[in-house]
């Protein structure tokens, strides 16, 4: 499998998804963040985009986004229990295995996922974290754990222009959860933990230091 490549198509999905604005219907609204949703063209479910703006630098909301073992989102994101790196292919390239907690009281088991992961940076200095499902020898699937898949996901942090201390973030989720989950939960999950996770996400901004 050539990971660099799977990765690459992933971050130009996410791009393009960013700038196609047509067909998202608005599903979840807070002050944090708007969540949207339209069918996938991955798989036979959604996919769903966030978008707020974090009061924050984006030094210090790469801090809390970037995709490392040990780092900091596994503290304030709720979703993400575990971060494991399975392979670095390249400097910004990795395969890495995500778990999840249950969830929606217990109708969601633990999940794992296993991806590649492609960080990209860019002159206006907007740094994006891209991610799809990959198989790797190292990681088979494990009892206690349904194995899920996520379709090309993740997250754009964009500067704004004369407010250096705002940063713009999109993010897209498009996952299969695996199992036999109804359809409603499913639809029910991403809205609020998305809307969950802007909100974690700006209070993990604020607690830290300076940069």
């Amino acid at each position: 499998m050539d990971y660099k490549d799977k990765a690459k198509t992933a971050a130009d999905c996410l791009m393009s998804y960013k700038k196609d604005e047509s067909g998202w219907k608005v599903c979840k609204k807070s002050n944090d963040v708007v969540v949207s949703w339209r069918p996938s063209s991955e798989f036979p479910g959604n996919v769903y985009k966030g978008e707020g703006i974090v009061s924050g630098s984006l030094e210090k909301v790469w801090e809390c986004l970037k995709p490392v073992p040990n780092g900091r989102r596994v503290k304030w994101d709720n979703n993400v229990k575990k971060f494991e790196l399975l392979e670095q292919i390249s400097e910004g390239t990795s395969i890495c295995r995500t778990v999840t907690p249950s969830a929606a009281m217990g109708i969601i088991a633990p999940r794992d996922f296993v991806d590649v992961i492609l960080v990209e940076q860019f002159e206006d200095g907007t740094i994006s974290s891209n991610a799809t499902n990959v198989t790797h020898p190292s990681c088979a699937p494990q009892s206690g754990f349904v194995r899920g898949f996520n379709h090309p996901c993740g997250c754009i942090c964009i500067p704004i222009s004369g407010e250096p201390n705002k940063t713009q973030v999109f993010s897209f989720f498009q996952t299969d959860l695996g199992g036999l989950l109804p359809r409603s939960v499913v639809d029910s999950f991403f809205p609020s933990s998305m809307s969950e996770f802007y909100s974690n996400l700006a209070k993990a901004v604020k607690s830290l230091k300076d940069l």
